[in-house]
């Protein structure tokens, strides 16, 4: 009777011990199957411009990740929301967090061109040209994707140094860009630039030319008063030395009515 009890105490253990794998597959399932809906509602939205709400289906798609690969990929993906509505704050703070966890995933590359342009946005134009030029060492033109991406990063190089007034610099990128990919979506925007620096240069020669007109302006009127000031005192001088010899003049006379003749007496 003992034994019957203990067996009938033992069988539910072991019915726990034998679906337990189940159970525990199943939710493994359960939980994937959530990340996934998460991911593509964050895809979805991010299709649709609703970059913020993409943003948070891609962070409870991160938070419920069971693998590596798939928390690099949601976060990524928040980050490329955070870029989009311009929350460039958050954005570095997730680049840096996912340069953290994983420093050679498939994103790493991906994540030093967007970590430029945001230095770029923020006005940090030296740090973003050394981070585009990283870009470019470590990637190359095997295909159309790559090959736009490269001459978007020469693109902002030029934007970078167009900001830094830098414009004979920038001007050789811009022209690098056209010349070398006449397909890239940049090209538009390049030649652009090129006439905006074309056209400064000219607005540079000719305030040039009218600051030198106006110095030469003051120089000659400069000039001119100099002439006349030294013919105002030429005149003043004669016009003084004129009166004091007519005064000279006029004693003399005077003098002269009062000198005694011959047999006057005095």
């Amino acid at each position: 009777m003992v034994m019957k009890q203990r067996n009938y105490i033992f069988c539910p253990f072991l019915l726990i011990f034998i679906l337990f794998p189940v159970f525990s597959s199943f939710g493994l399932e359960l939980e994937q199957e959530t990340y996934t809906r998460r991911f593509q509602n964050g895809a979805q939205l991010y299709n649709i411009f609703r970059f913020e709400e993409a943003a948070i289906e891609f962070r409870r798609a991160q938070e419920i990740s069971r693998t590596a690969n798939d928390r690099v990929a949601a976060l990524y993906w928040v980050i490329l929301s955070q870029l989009a509505y311009s929350d460039f704050g958050s954005a570095i703070r997730d680049m840096d967090e996912l340069e953290r966890i994983a420093p050679n995933s498939t994103f790493a590359r991906d994540i030093v061109y967007h970590r430029a342009r945001v230095y770029h946005m923020r006005g940090f134009h030296e740090d973003a040209i050394f981070l585009f030029n990283r870009y470019n060492a470590s990637t190359n033109d095997s295909d159309r994707e790559s090959a736009d991406r490269r001459a978007a990063a020469f693109f902002w190089i030029g934007e970078c140094l167009y900001a830094l007034n830098q414009f004979d610099e920038a001007e050789k990128f811009y022209a690098w860009v056209i010349g070398r990919y006449p397909e890239s979506p940049k090209i538009e925007a390049a030649a652009y630039r090129l006439d905006l620096i074309k056209h400064k240069k000219i607005e540079a020669e000719l305030l040039a030319l009218l600051q030198w007109s106006h110095e030469e302006s003051l120089r000659t009127s400069e000039e001119h008063q100099r002439t006349v000031r030294t013919f105002e005192h030429t005149l003043n001088m004669y016009q003084r030395r004129l009166a004091e010899q007519t005064n000279t003049e006029v004693i003399i006379n005077i003098e002269h009515e009062h000198e005694p003749q011959p047999g006057e007496a005095w």
